[in-house]
């Protein structure tokens, strides 16, 4: 039997997958007719998701019950007082069906999120829509700017576009990107929005900014201008740790040339995510980079722009980043693990364990299916029809059902039973709501897209009725470094300066905090620590004890700790950037000794 489907997971690449099944088993390939497939998949899809424990057995108070009577517990104890936490591990728009139940109960869902809130608020700050760059456009660019986005771990189906590129590369980390790169800048973490600033004044300095775009589509350009010289030379590029000839590198590179941008989610892991984005688009603004055949600024992009979201319902909301559990009487954790990935985990612990009724819906055991009350096993992406759109690029596709699952239920059957029990009507079949996503795409060649997709973006101009014009950054405040140095007038605290930043980026082996974990610190060797060291870690939310492992690939000021790194979130701050409610993973210093 072979069946086309798609990977379900939380990544750029949204691969197009092929299943297999004979009397060897399963086999799963990339469909090499696919255009951004590849013919490749990764080892999380092929190997990993297989090796996890599945969580089998519905269980309830630690016994195992028949699925029919944990679900009757679970309507017994859903009310208007009970919260849905999903999480986003597993990606399929079938998912958001179980907001339709606690729309009838007029209950709690989550509001922001723990991914690219702040980023995408600055993106529509100046964009006033974010569309999704092709990669075919990037496939025509003489230069690629890889900022803050490790490609080969979080996009890796990219490569192929951007291979024979003049490519430079912005990243604290001398990432695997960055050793391919002709140029690599290792700016200090959190100052990329000084970077793009800076890099912009330089632009207009050398007169090398794009004026004829800019006057029909973004006529506040000399305003900018004015907005970037309030913004001291000297003390930013000394604090970034860049000079002047690497400033004028960069130049050089972006110069009268097809430029993109790719960005990555770290670089917004702060208070201030939403001002980088909208600095780093204003900088694209500035070099005429939109709207024109192989240019453009690439960030996580709206993957359900110009859909109709037939789960789209209104509910009470609490902040997904700082979500207070111990106000809800029973709590619904969908495929998620807030236990672990949320900022500040002895609070979201705690609080956790506090809440009565604990409902963990999903597919592997973790630290949050520990302390649930009520265990009801998922489907997996193989074992259930699904749509996948992607935030990395503009192909749809559809999810076909490869396998049988004899114990676990999908979200569309979980909610209908929810539905029967609690005598709720208006719930469609599971056919009509796939249709009714599937009716709303457009085609290219053989290829499902999304219905907002645009080979070249913003040709016409910004806005939603693409006849605005681009807004530049006019604006920034930061609570968190002292910036009268770098301002005219500026009041913060100051940071102290032998502590460590953060830098939280994604493993290669694991999806967020699915899968393989592991406890190593990534270190530079003149902080004086050995291979092998114990090192204790402590901000004021918490401290955890993690294994060295030194690099000369990372700056002697950070220590990087993966995603899927335990206890990492130990550490984290439960704050939400100023705009966008995101997470602000990275918006901390870290004290550092010897175990």
């Amino acid at each position: 039997m072979r069946v086309e489907s798609a990977c379900g997971f939380d990544c750029y690449d949204a691969c197009k997958i092929v299943a297999k099944v004979d009397e060897d088993g399963l086999k799963l390939e990339a469909d090499s007719s696919h255009p951004y497939s590849n013919s490749a998949l990764c080892r999380v899809v092929n190997q990993d998701m297989f090796k996890a424990p599945r969580i089998t057995k519905p269980m309830v108070d630690g016994k195992e019950v028949s699925m029919s009577e944990v679900l009757d517990e679970v309507a017994k104890v859903l009310n208007s007082n009970s919260l849905l936490w999903r999480g986003s591990g597993n990606f399929g728009v079938m998912q958001q069906v179980t907001d339709l139940i606690f729309g009838k109960l007029d209950a709690y869902t989550t509001k922001g999120t723990l991914c690219d809130g702040a980023g995408d608020a600055g993106v529509l700050e100046g964009r006033g829509v974010n569309k999704s760059l092709s990669p075919t456009q990037i496939s025509k660019a003489d230069v690629v700017v890889v900022w803050g986005r490790n490609i080969t771990v979080t996009n890796a189906h990219l490569m192929p576009y951007i291979e024979g590129k003049k490519l430079v590369v912005i990243d604290p980390v001398k990432t695997p990107i960055a050793k391919m790169a002709d140029l690599h800048i290792a700016i200090k973490p959190r100052m990329d929005y000084y970077l793009a600033i800076m890099l912009a004044r330089f632009v207009f300095m050398d007169g090398c900014e794009d004026s004829v775009w800019c006057e029909e589509f973004a006529s506040e350009y000399e305003e900018f201008y004015e907005y970037t010289r309030e913004h001291r030379i000297k003390a930013i590029l000394e604090e970034m740790g860049v000079d002047l000839a690497m400033m004028g590198e960069i130049i050089e590179y972006i110069r009268g040339k097809k430029v993109v941008f790719l960005v990555g989610n770290g670089v917004q892991k702060y208070s201030i995510g939403s001002y980088t984005l909208h600095a780093i688009d204003s900088l694209g603004a500035v070099l005429g980079l939109f709207g024109k055949e192989g240019c453009g600024v690439d960030f996580i992009s709206n993957s359900k722009l110009g859909f109709d979201n037939p789960f789209a319902v209104k509910t009470k909301q609490v902040h997904k980043v700082n979500t207070p559990f111990e106000r809800f009487d029973t709590v619904v954790v969908q495929g998620g693990n807030p236990a672990e990935s949320m900022p500040n985990s002895n609070r979201v612990r705690d609080e956790l364990s506090k809440v009565t009724n604990l409902i963990y819906f999903g597919l592997y055991e973790n630290e949050t299916s520990k302390l649930a009350r009520i265990i009801i096993p998922a489907k997996n992406f193989l074992e259930k029809d699904d749509i996948r759109l992607s935030y990395g690029h503009h192909y749809i596709h559809k999810m076909n059902k490869v396998l049988e699952c004899e114990y676990g239920i999908s979200e569309y059957e979980f909610t209908k039973e929810i539905f029967n029990r609690l005598g709720f009507d208006g719930l469609k079949s599971e056919d009509e709501y796939i249709s009714s996503w599937l009716n709303q795409v457009e085609f290219d060649g053989d290829e499902m897209v999304s219905p907002a997709y645009e080979e070249i973006p913003y040709q016409n101009g910004f806005g939603e009725d693409g006849d605005d014009e681009f807004e530049f950054i006019d604006e920034f405040d930061d609570d968190f470094i002292d910036t009268k140095r770098f301002r005219k007038v500026r009041k913060k605290k100051q940071t102290d300066e032998d502590k460590l930043c953060l830098i939280t980026p994604k493993a290669t082996n694991s999806i967020n905090t699915q899968f393989n974990q592991h406890n190593q610190a990534i270190l530079h060797p003149s902080l004086g620590y050995g291979d092998g060291d114990m090192i204790e870690l402590i901000s004021e939310y918490g401290s955890a004890k993690f294994e060295v492992k030194l690099s000369e690939d990372v700056r002697a000021d950070c220590v990087v700790l993966k995603a899927n790194t335990k206890d990492v979130n130990v550490l984290t701050p439960d704050i939400i950037s100023e705009y966008g409610d995101g997470a602000c993973y990275q918006e901390v210093m870290l004290e550092h000794k010897r175990v």
